[in-house]
């Protein structure tokens, strides 16, 4: 397997076992034939599935016939969680998909689900997703040199001189000015919330009166930059609608 390609986190959720099997063995045969490395959750219902969702998810395979919340609903409630998250609905009720727009997903599958079909519609999708990611930054610090992907970035903090980037996948200490990385990601959607905290605002979950959820931990947000903050992500949000 090529090692030169991202981690993809994929959830699928679906009700039955036998069809989540089946398409967890259509992606360990595209893992194979495409050189990917998939990370992949499989949850029954849409409680479990909201319950546990994770900003590191890059795809969701989500059935529309569920128990409790259907997938239509679910991937609304989702939204609010995560306006981003590229979602493909595997149904057997193609009227009802095309719905799916409404909610933003990015395409539909019929069942029952063939190879073929499945593997065309996850080159398309997985095409969208690297080009999400192809913005990387590399960070120095004593250890040497890091490779960052931004899209993974959540917020960064400064903190006696040094820079903290927290990232789904950890923190991380480096050398840098918070000023000069603002201006370098100016076009990634990213923006100070005071003079300390450069914030990812893909990853804002809530806003009160005085502060931000960013991946479940609370920022302070600034009287000197609350209008400016709650201007880029109003602009955000408004790209995502």
């Amino acid at each position: 397997m090529s090692q030169n390609k991202d981690t993809l986190y994929i959830a699928i959720v679906e009700d039955s076992k036998q069809e989540a099997d089946t398409i967890i063995s259509y992606l360990k045969r595209y893992e194979k034939e495409k050189g990917e490395h998939f990370i992949i959750a499989h949850h029954l219902d849409s409680a479990s599935f909201l319950e546990n969702f994770k900003p590191s998810i890059d795809l969701v395979l989500m059935d529309i016939e569920l128990p409790g919340l259907n997938g239509m609903e679910t991937v609304k409630k989702l939204r609010e969680l995560n306006s981003d998250v590229l979602v493909i609905f595997i149904t057997n009720m193609a009227q009802y998909a095309v719905k799916g727009y409404e909610v933003h997903a990015f395409d539909f599958i019929v069942k029952p689900v063939n190879y073929g079909n499945f593997a065309l519609k996850l080159d398309t999708a997985l095409l969208s997703v690297r080009q999400k990611q192809n913005f990387d930054i590399w960070i120095s610090n004593k250890e040497g040199k890091k490779r960052l992907q931004v899209s993974h970035i959540t917020y960064i903090e400064v903190m006696q001189h040094m820079l903290i980037y927290h990232t789904i996948d950890g923190d991380y200490k480096a050398t840098g000015s918070l000023d000069k990385l603002n201006e370098s990601l100016k076009d990634q959607s990213f923006s100070l919330c005071n003079r300390c905290y450069l914030v990812n605002l893909k990853y804002v979950t809530a806003v009160k009166q005085n502060s931000i959820i960013v991946n479940k931990d609370e920022l302070q947000v600034s009287r000197m930059k609350k209008v400016s903050f709650l201007k880029d992500l109003n602009n955000f949000l408004a790209l995502k609608s």
